[in-house]
């Protein structure tokens, strides 16, 4: 861009001002770093990651994050002709930036005081004045919002979803109130050296958390037994390995059969074990067998297709028969196995009528009962009966969530008062903006409900035994609540994978890496992204991706809890019932009454978000837009198009320019939600500017000509970046698709409007031509 551009002014009225300055983002990356920072992330141990604090889904990693932010906000050379007057002085600052910039996306950066020290002033220095605004209106998960306060922007945040809101609290709003504070417990761990960030907040997460779960174990002492092996020896249980069952519906032989998926507990070789069923006295025994001779093929579980076969007499069972003795509330259960840790690793033992008694204690009173959302798609379990949150959870189960979430009130009030005697003022509330002692408690608190909801994704009936690994499969290892039939039900007070005190530490260390300045305090708050002001405000956003996931409908699994345990802490985000439904923007045919409503609503909404974006953000800076590319064909009268063009398209007609277009290589590869389900392949960055107001309209030839005048140089640009060649091509649609949406509309030989579509095709023809 240049010259001058005609712009809404904060008036209403119509302006003529400079035209912004181009971004590094609108030239040249160094693509490859960023990409392999953001997998790196991926795979190293991520203690102390914002992502282990609390789940929320699509999480963006934060060198991706970090990345786009820096050079979203810093200039690129070219827009500085007067001190890198040539092309080879403006190449070389860039490759001085792109240096910086691959420095600074690596995990073991992301609190290196000097290399962000060194990134503020470059972030100064093209934007001088006061520190920035920064909003993410769809702040999800908050690392977006995170990384913009580390770079030293005012960040805040929104989000419709009351979880992400909580959640991005504890990233962005919670830690700088109460920067450099030393821990408050008397059983805190003390240290010679200072209190950095938010290290003694995360220090009394530990301490009380301990405190709470050292209490909830001498509470439920008799409820998690340990288990005594053939030689007379005691061990700890990991996990409990139940199978639920139906009446045989052979009338000649009614006893209680299992439903299982598989038999084998460990297949690891050397270790293998699995269960042997039998019928003795009209009941199914189950029995523990170590060697690699297991069953196979159709002896392997009972489980076939949607039903099942009984191992009494070989009657099928029908999925049908199954729904209505679910519905009827005649599904049973069965202890099938009992893992213990072994002086050599895993030990496997069969049930034993103690263990099967310790788990029979009476449904506690005060649990979840809220109804479960009608969501075939994501929620399996309401045809089986299971209709209410309370029905995800063993008796059991609920015992030890209930008896964590009350004694988080006394953790607090311990906390309340340790703080008070350690010479805090007692202040106002955390939610009224308190930094005192009462607003302490309630901080400690939050973070240990987070502990709470990470217990809760791994103590419901829908985490299932993985025996290849000898593990448990937590309940959101893919993005829906699952209907497991054999389920592990874990030990919240053993040492291994899932348990309490684990969690706990999970989130504290993801509370001591904050950010964590006084100087630039971040706030999250609940509001609709189509109706709150944008004014001022620098934008980066990753929206919701159509209908891949139903936000709202499963993060109602962690806000149960959450409101049991910090309801009266958190008024305003946990003030309703559930999460608000009919305004989250997403694309759910059973809210929606079919797919072609949920399209239109999803369309009219996402155009209405972005228009009023385009009337209110900052101008100097490129807003940036997260896309999770899936090429998904939806055809219809007679056209092709896919979410991709959907985007495009809603972003120029709410008025954007879309000025560059970068392929972000973050998603894992391999999880489980890649295997037979619409895993997300990468995503896709669009860096965005409003249109001129008075933009000319054009032709398919003069825009054909633009392209072959314009893209040589812009490619060139994009070549000085380092960028792996698979990422080249859809990294150099951006250059094209800025031609096309900087006009008001191209005009057809018959006067029609280009599509979007068939501009992308001009594009890649004009690549490769």
């Amino acid at each position: 861009m240049s010259g001058l551009a005609r712009t809404r002014g904060r008036n209403g009225n119509d302006t003529m001002s400079p035209a912004p300055k181009r971004k590094l983002i609108e030239v040249s990356l160094p693509l490859k770093a960023i990409n392999d920072a953001a997998q790196h992330e991926k795979s190293v141990p991520r203690r102390g990651h914002p992502s282990t604090m609390h789940l929320y889904w699509a999480p963006r990693p934060l060198a991706t994050a970090r990345a786009v932010l820096f050079s979203q906000l810093v200039d690129d050379p070219s827009s500085h002709p007067e001190e890198f007057p040539t092309e080879q002085a403006q190449n070389a600052e860039r490759a001085r930036l792109h240096a910086l910039l691959a420095e600074l996306v690596r995990w073991e950066n992301s609190n290196n005081r000097e290399l962000l020290a060194q990134a503020k002033e470059e972030i100064q220095r093209s934007n001088p004045g006061s520190p920035l605004s920064f909003l993410d209106p769809f702040s999800g998960g908050g690392a977006i919002p995170l990384e913009a306060q580390r770079l030293g922007l005012n960040a805040s945040a929104s989000d419709l979803n009351p979880v992400a809101v909580l959640r991005t609290k504890g990233l962005i709003e919670i830690p700088p109130r109460f920067e450099g504070l030393a821990p408050v417990s008397p059983n805190a761990e003390g240290r010679a050296t200072p209190w950095e960030r938010a290290e003694g907040l995360a220090e009394d997460v530990r301490a009380y958390g301990r405190v709470v779960r050292d209490e909830a174990k001498r509470r439920l002492a008799d409820t998690y037994p340990t288990v005594t092996a053939p030689g007379g020896t005691e061990h700890k249980v990991i996990a409990w390995i139940w199978a639920r069952t139906v009446q045989n519906p052979n009338p000649a032989n009614p006893i209680e059969v299992p439903i299982v998926a598989t038999w084998w507990l460990s297949k690891k070789k050397g270790k293998e074990a699995y269960i042997v069923p039998s019928i003795r006295d009209g009941r199914v025994v189950y029995d523990i067998r170590r060697d690699a001779h297991g069953p196979t093929g159709s002896d392997d579980g009972t489980r076939v297709g949607r039903g099942a076969v009984s191992i009494a007499d070989g009657t099928p069972i029908s999925a049908d028969y199954i729904k209505s003795e679910g519905s009827a509330g005649r599904l049973g259960a069965h202890l099938i196995a009992i893992v213990a840790d072994g002086t050599r690793g895993r030990l496997y033992l069969p049930p034993t009528t103690e263990h099967v008694l310790a788990a029979n204690v009476a449904r506690p009173a005060d649990v979840p009962d809220q109804e479960l959302p009608y969501d075939p798609r994501n929620i399996w379990t309401p045809p089986y009966g299971l209709t209410r949150f309370s029905d995800l959870f063993t008796n059991r189960q609920l015992t030890i969530l209930t008896t964590l979430s009350d004694l988080i009130t006394e953790a607090r009030s311990s906390a309340i008062g340790d703080a008070v005697a350690s010479g805090l003022e007692r202040g106002d509330r955390l939610e009224d903006g308190g930094r005192g002692a009462i607003a302490y408690g309630d901080a400690v608190a939050t973070y240990l409900s987070f502990a709470i909801s990470k217990l809760a994704d791994w103590s419901s009936t829908s985490c299932s035994w993985i025996n290849t690994i000898e593990g448990v499969r937590d309940t959101f290892a893919r993005q829906s609540i699952p209907m497991a039939w054999d389920y592990a039900e874990i030990n919240p007070f053993s040492d291994s994978v899932g348990n309490f005190l684990s969690h706990v530490m999970w989130v504290a260390a993801g509370v001591a890496a904050m950010p964590a300045s006084a100087n630039l305090p971040g706030t999250s708050l609940q509001a609709d992204a189509s109706t709150r002001s944008y004014e001022g405000l620098v934008v980066s956003t990753d929206p919701p991706y159509y209908d891949n996931i139903s936000y709202a409908d499963l993060s109602d699994f962690f806000y149960v809890w959450l409101r049991r345990s910090i309801g009266d802490i958190h008024r305003k985000t946990l003030g309703t019932v559930l999460t608000p439904k009919s305004e989250e923007l997403v694309a759910s045919q059973y809210r929606h009454d079919g797919k072609s409503n949920a399209a239109a609503f999803f369309v009219d909404g996402f155009n209405r978000v972005f228009s009023r974006i385009r009337h209110g953000a900052n101008p100097d800076v490129p807003m940036t837009v997260y896309y999770a590319y899936k090429q998904q064909d939806t055809r219809g009268a007679g056209t092709s198009s896919t979410g991709w063009h959907t985007l495009l398209d809603g972003l120029i007609g709410a008025g954007w320019e879309i000025s560059a277009t970068w392929p972000m290589r973050s998603e894992r590869s391999g999880r489980m939600l890649s295997v037979g389900t619409n895993a997300l392949a990468s995503s896709i960055v669009l860096a965005c500017r409003p249109r001129p107001l008075d933009a000319q309209a054009t032709t398919r030839r003069a825009f054909v000509a633009a392209l072959k005048s314009e893209l040589p140089g812009a490619l060139r640009d994009l070549l000085s970046g380092d960028i792996a060649p698979v990422d080249l091509a859809q990294a150099a649609i951006g250059p094209g698709i800025a031609v096309f949406s900087r006009y008001s509309r191209v005009r057809e030989s018959d006067g029609s409007d280009m599509s979007v579509r068939d501009a992308l095709l001009l594009i890649n023809a004009t690549l490769v031509g």
